[in-house]
């Protein structure tokens, strides 16, 4: 009579496993991250990120299109200017290079959705996220000071036609700051999908890359979270809440599966996990050397994002992923 269970039962045929499957992972969960640039018909591959490129606005015009007609609803747009300083000028300008890449994207490829990251890391000259104290190596940044740069940011994004307004630099109050900001200046429909837990992680270092955003000098602890901690990830997403956040984030993603989690239970608004340039790296070199099935690592991966809790995926992957998965329907 032994064994009385065989959970082995529901696993004999692929038509079985499918329709007992627990969590499905789709097109619609997935979010492309895309750098902008100066210039024209410019695109350079980030050197430790195989298949990313910093892309001048006609090139993210052309990888815009792409992407909807793989059936992915939105990207996520970082920006690289011409020229930093310590008003970060670019993130803030109507000309910026975000809001550039934003109007011309809207313009050709309307029906997809536009995440504008709103930080200013890319566009200060010592490569924080904010106002410094005078004369601090350190890198602590002023707090309240650089609310109002992120305001500012804020605005001209959504004037120049942003769909969601994605703030990461892990200020305190940045999600009110932001929210009465856009408001005030007619763009109260508008939601905000918070960086609510992120990390200061290794695991952004291709990033740094793709981004130019390297701290000129100490770091950014000060102000993103300790990889030990948990229950001040809970502290952060209450906060971001009350201050009227509409998505919540956590990033990075394959470390921090355990936050996805914890997150998710202590909420009922949308999740989403930030699959980082780290974890997107580890991967591609271990495919290029034949070390592992980048298909089966990928999706599995993803896969795993959503059994932990996320509803959204931001994702290097998604244009692979979405091709996989289509090939699997």
């Amino acid at each position: 009579m032994f064994p009385t269970h065989r959970p082995r039962r529901l696993r004999q045929h692929p038509q079985l496993r499918r329709m007992v499957r627990e969590n499905l992972l789709t097109t619609s969960d997935l979010i492309y991250p895309l750098f902008a640039v100066p210039g024209e018909s410019v695109a350079k591959e980030v050197s430790s990120m195989p298949g990313v490129y910093q892309l001048s606005v006609d090139k993210i015009v052309e990888e815009a299109k792409e992407v909807y007609d793989l059936g992915i609803p939105a990207i996520i747009l970082f920006g690289i200017p011409e020229n930093k300083d310590i008003e970060a000028t670019g993130a803030w300008h109507d000309c910026g290079i975000v809001q550039k890449a934003t109007a011309a994207v809207k313009a050709a490829v309307p029906e997809l959705l536009v995440i504008v990251d709103t930080c200013l890391c890319e566009y200060t000259s010592h490569g924080h996220c904010g106002y410094l104290e005078v004369g601090d190596l350190m890198g602590r940044v002023l707090n309240d000071p650089t609310l109002e740069l992120l305001k500012k940011t804020a605005i001209a994004q959504a004037k120049a036609g942003a769909d969601i307004i994605a703030p990461s630099g892990m200020m305190d109050g940045f999600v009110q700051a932001i929210r009465s900001g856009l408001d005030g200046a007619g763009f109260e429909d508008i939601p905000i999908l918070s960086y609510a837990a992120k990390y200061a992680s290794a695991y952004y270092g291709p990033f740094r890359d793709a981004a130019d955003s390297s701290p000129q000098f100490g770091d950014r602890r000060t102000y993103q979270m300790d990889p030990a901690n948990g229950r001040e990830a809970l502290t952060e997403i209450e906060l971001d809440i009350q201050e009227g956040a509409d998505m919540l984030m956590v990033k990075p993603a394959l470390a921090y599966m355990d936050i996805i989690w914890r997150v998710k239970q202590a909420s009922n608004l949308p999740v989403a996990a930030y699959n980082v340039s780290g974890e997107y790296a580890m991967v591609k070199a271990a495919a290029l050397n034949g070390w592992i099935d980048e298909e089966r690592v990928v999706l599995e991966t993803l896969t795993g994002f959503k059994r932990a809790g996320a509803d959204l995926i931001l994702t290097y992957h998604a244009k692979d992923a979405a091709r996989w998965l289509a090939n699997q329907s």
